[in-house]
């Protein structure tokens, strides 16, 4: 069942006005936004040069703009990009056992004060491979861990705000010391949401019972957030839908081929995780994911891309000029989306990803 989408939500105090069945309005930090399915673009600019990049792609025309835990932090280029007050911030997302509630929680605090009430905590589980073998960390029970450690950081968040007493308690857990001397001020905007990344049944249950909203994979697709996803999530409250877009943006000066064959790659790389395969079964695909899987145990990562049919490519990702993908991504997502994120796998042009932002403007 698609639900009206909504805007991005700093806290449960946004007031909503004048709703009707297509379009919500919002107070967001003070300004008053007519709301509609929102575009975000990950932060690719060195640190130093955010806060400039960011004022370009608001210009443009984008909504947000996020970070994804790769080769560098995941909320230093936030804290940089926050104080503009211009787009949402958020981390699309934060891998979360690696990392203690209070630290998620203080980070969280800072970038919602410095943002005006436009950030959002992404947290994610990752892999087990990653979580224990990359972040030395533990992976066990990963649902029922993601669960008490949102728990333990909306219990961090209630202390903070309204001065409540901190006895958080869990299997995975323990929150009991409130230092006044270590405790921040309460926010103007309130504690910021926490959006969870989901895939899986279980995951998206989770998100859909103790979220503020999910956060989508890129690899995921139409079919797949519509017929297995989108159930599962509640209608009887404000809950905001992050959907992930693979896109492949085209200039005069684009080769088509070397787009795809990045974005085919990128796509292997995803689909060689098991957990993504109920992706591609949705499809009839599921049995390209143990190919995949055998070629990333023989190191044959080159070869991963040649496993993704045209059709395939079609399927989960949008290839055009930022006009027609503009125009494909509104096709593919209203009604299923409230945000969009684009992944954008290749280095692409930042004047053609300026330019999509124009375009959905436009």
């Amino acid at each position: 069942m698609l639900v009206t989408p909504k805007c991005f939500e700093p806290s449960r105090a946004s007031v909503t006005i004048g709703a009707t069945p297509a379009t919500k309005r919002m107070f967001m930090g003070g300004e008053c936004r007519t709301t509609g399915v929102k575009l975000d673009t990950v932060i690719d600019s060195p640190l130093g040069r955010i806060r400039a990049r960011v004022d370009e792609l608001a210009d443009a025309g984008f909504d947000g703009v996020f970070t994804f835990e790769g080769p560098n932090d995941v909320f230093f280029p936030l804290a940089e990009a926050a104080p503009t007050r211009r787009v949402a911030v958020y981390s699309n997302v934060a891998v979360a056992f690696p990392r203690s509630p209070m630290h998620l929680a203080i980070s969280a605090w800072d970038l919602q004060q410095a943002s005006g009430g436009r950030f959002a905590l992404g947290l994610g589980s990752q892999i087990r491979a990653h979580v224990e073998r990359r972040y030395s960390a533990d992976f066990e029970r990963p649902v029922g861990r993601m669960e008490a450690l949102i728990a333990a950081i909306r219990a961090i968040f209630d202390a903070w705000q309204h001065g409540t007493r901190l006895d958080h308690q869990s299997e995975f857990y323990t929150h009991t010391l409130h230092v006044p001397l270590l405790t921040p001020p309460p926010l103007e905007h309130g504690a910021p949401p926490i959006w969870l990344a989901a895939v899986g049944p279980q995951m998206t249950a989770l998100a859909a019972r103790v979220a503020d909203g999910i956060v989508t994979h890129p690899f995921c697709t139409p079919r797949y957030l519509q017929t297995v996803m989108q159930p599962k999530l509640p209608t009887d409250r404000p809950f905001t839908r992050v959907v992930g877009a693979m896109v492949g943006l085209l200039g005069a000066d684009s080769e088509r081929a070397d787009v795809e064959f990045a974005l085919r790659a990128q796509l292997g790389f995803y689909g060689s995780t098991p957990a993504y395969r109920p992706v591609l079964d949705a499809h009839g695909w599921g049995e390209a994911q143990p190919e995949l899987r055998r070629l990333t145990k023989a190191n044959a990562w080159d070869e991963l891309g040649a496993v993704f049919t045209d059709e395939m490519l079609d399927t989960i990702a949008v290839v055009g000029t930022p006009a027609e993908v503009s125009t494909e991504l509104r096709r593919r997502y209203e009604g299923t989306a409230d945000r969009l994120a684009i992944q954008l796998p290749y280095g692409a042009d930042p004047d053609l990803v300026t330019e999509l932002g124009s375009a959905w403007k436009a």
